[in-house]
This record gives structure tokens, sequence and C-alpha cells, in this order.
């Protein structure tokens, strides 16, 4: 396992026409970094990628084309060699501008605005995108209905194991109570899912290309001078829009504690006057909030121990409050039609 310190920054930067001033470690995990380099001209920010090369690949291709079509990402800076990153023993690293200006915040309405009407003209600037060859794309298309249901009984599994000991703590117990409401809710989603309405979609984005961010979120985003850029692109993949507007949705109502009808009905708005989507696709986005996420993640945390860290009073917690912050769908669910009929 590498440690920061074996790290070949500065043989990594001699790949580059630049004078290094200063750096500064931002983060680390062994397969991932990010620093920041001061350079007479201005900092840049230098990323250690985790993807396989041609993956990298794949997601340089995907800037491209972002950048051609009007979305604004941080410019990569070409090596002497005129390579768009530096390949030193398998580990790719790439060297982009540091952009100025400030994170937006869901708070505000009008940085709110901002905020969805840019994930549609991401989606809507996607379009055209095909892989190029020799490389390896990350793919989400048709395959949720799949995933979804793995995910639902894996967690099953757990549940049964709840049930044999009768819940022999509070987590356990938590389980026992609320995970029959969430099994019924994900399978009615996934039920759902095997209609026209997914199926459908897919074959639209199979045929004009769409691209997923997966965490276009506002820690992700600057509001520079000159407009909105787009931060932390190492996890595009294909996939049709649902899934970006599922997981900022996630993020607008989380902020709040609760599902609002009324804020959900401006987002949708927001989103729908930039990349209009069909009444059966807002129903497909519908299928996918229905389907528990955010308790089936909390779960999948506590049961597999993803968080060292993390103590059982802590993992309980975040159960519970994922228990009731999903609880506070229903009348979004209920009265979806209203919520877009734009």
């Amino acid at each position: 396992m590498a440690t920061m310190n074996q790290e070949p920054l500065m043989e990594v930067l001699n790949n580059y026409n630049i004078v290094v001033l200063n750096i500064k470690n931002e983060s680390y995990k062994d397969k991932k970094g990010v620093w920041w380099i001061q350079t007479p001209e201005g900092y840049k920010i230098l990323k250690k990628i985790s993807n396989s090369e041609e993956t990298l690949k794949y997601i340089i291709s995907a800037i491209d084309h972002f950048t051609q079509n009007g979305i604004k990402i941080p410019k990569i800076n070409k090596t002497k060699l005129g390579n768009d990153y530096v390949n030193i023993q398998g580990t790719c690293y790439v060297l982009s501008d540091a952009i100025s200006g400030k994170t937006p915040s869901y708070d505000s309405p009008k940085e709110l605005m901002a905020i969805v009407r840019e994930l549609a003209k991401f989606h809507k600037a996607s379009a055209g995108f095909h892989p190029l060859e020799n490389t390896k794309p990350k793919n989400h298309l048709g395959i949720w209905i799949q995933d979804y249901t793995e995910q639902i009984e894996d967690m099953n599994r757990f549940y049964k194991d709840e049930v044999a000991v009768n819940g022999k703590d509070s987590i356990g117990k938590l389980i026992l109570s609320e995970f029959p409401y969430f099994y019924q809710r994900a399978n009615e989603a996934i039920n759902r899912l095997k209609g026209s309405e997914y199926r459908d979609w897919i074959e639209k984005v199979g045929k004009i290309g769409c691209l997923c961010h997966q965490d276009f979120a506002a820690g992700n985003l600057i509001m520079a001078s000159n407009g909105m850029y787009v931060l932390d692109t190492d996890s595009i993949t294909i996939d049709i829009p649902a899934r970006d507007i599922r997981k900022i949705l996630h993020k607008i109502m989380k902020k709040s504690g609760k599902w609002d009808p009324e804020l959900t009905q401006r987002v949708f708005s927001y989103y729908q006057s930039e990349n209009p989507l069909t009444q059966s696709e807002w129903q497909v986005v519908k299928m996918d909030i229905m389907f528990p996420h955010l308790f089936l993640g909390a779960m999948n945390k506590y049961y597999y121990q993803r968080d060292k860290e993390w103590s059982p009073q802590k993992y309980f917690q975040r159960l519970k409050e994922m228990v009731q912050f999903e609880k506070t769908l229903s009348p979004i669910l209920d009265n979806f039609q209203s919520l877009t009929r734009f």
C-alpha cells in the first residue's frame, strides 16, 4: 500500500513546463490523491487517478466533448510531450487549472436554480457522445433492475439473520421494525422499472448518448466570474439523466431534513427549463426515488462495517435518520403527476 510520502510528485511535475513553488496536499487515500501546486502563474491541481489508463482516456474524451459543447470544466494541462496525463508504473496523474470562485449553496434560491439548470445543461451537452475505441467507459445504462434487485436481496440476507436472533441489539430491532416496509417499496420500484418507460429511455440514450456525473453536487461546482465550472469528473458514466436527478434531489432534500413538495416541484421545473423530459421519463425519475437508496446505503455501511471509525451508536443514528427521511417521501410519490405538470 502506497503512502503519501512515497508518491513521485516531483517526477510527475517534471513532465510539465511549470515552476513549482509549493505543494500542499488536499486529500489522500492510497489509490487517489489531490494536491495544490503553487506556481508563479497561480495554482494548479494535481490528481492521482484510481481509474485504469483506458478509463482515464474515456473520461478525458468525455471532458473534451463537454467543453466543445459549452460546459466549463477545468482545463487539463498538457505535458512537455503534449500528453493529457503522466503514467508512472501504471498509475496516472492529471494536472489541471485551479478555478477561483465560490461554491454555490442550496440555501440560496438563485444559486439552487443555477445548480439544477447547470445539471440539465450538462446532460443536454452530453448528447452525441460515444466512447472512442481503445477506451474503457463506465456504463450503468440498462442495469438498474439487476443492480437494485441484488442490492435489496443482499440486505434481505441480513434482515433474515436479525429475524433468526430476534434483533439482539438496538440496530437489529430497528432493522426488524423497518426493513419490511423498505423491502416492499424497493420491489415495487423494481417492478415498475420493468415497464416500457425505463426500457424506452434506455433505447433513446443508447442512440443519442448521455453521460451522468454521479456526484453533481454543490461541493463539486465553482461559481467563477465567467460562469459555473463542473469539478470531479472522475466518475462520469453512461446512463439516463434520472440517475443524477435522483442524487441531487437527495442532496437538496437531506439538507432540509425531509422531502418538500414545493421545493421538489421547483427543482423539477428548473431542470425542465433547460433539458425537457417527457412525462414517461419523469415517471422513471419517480421509480428511482421510490427505491430506498439511502436506507439501503446506511444498512450496507453498517453490515459491511465500511467506516471502521464509526461506533455502533453512530451507525444506529445514521440508520434512524435515513428511516425518518425516507418516510417523508410519501407526499411526493402520491402527488408526483401534479409536481411534473409544467
